[in-house]
């Protein structure tokens, strides 16, 4: 497995279709299952965490009179 916390979006949406294809599967054994479960939480926090960047990103977008972008308002901290 890759390093959950390096996964992009679209990596880490994969991999978590993949363990929950594999949970539904019935075909791992309960070992197995708590190890995918546990995988499966992790990606899904990477991926909140992931969306709730871009979410920010987006809000930050300044619009103009016109209601096209316009450029973003600085980052705190930069």
């Amino acid at each position: 497995m890759n390093d959950i916390k390096a996964m992009s979006f679209e990596e880490a949406m994969a991999a978590l279709e993949r363990v929950v294809r594999d949970l539904e599967s019935g075909q791992v054994s309960l070992d197995q299952s708590i190890a995918l479960y546990e995988q499966g939480a992790a990606l899904k926090a990477q991926c909140e965490t992931l969306l709730r960047a871009a979410e920010e990103r987006v809000e930050k977008i300044t619009l103009n009179e016109a209601g096209q972008p316009a450029g973003t308002t600085p980052l705190e901290g930069l």
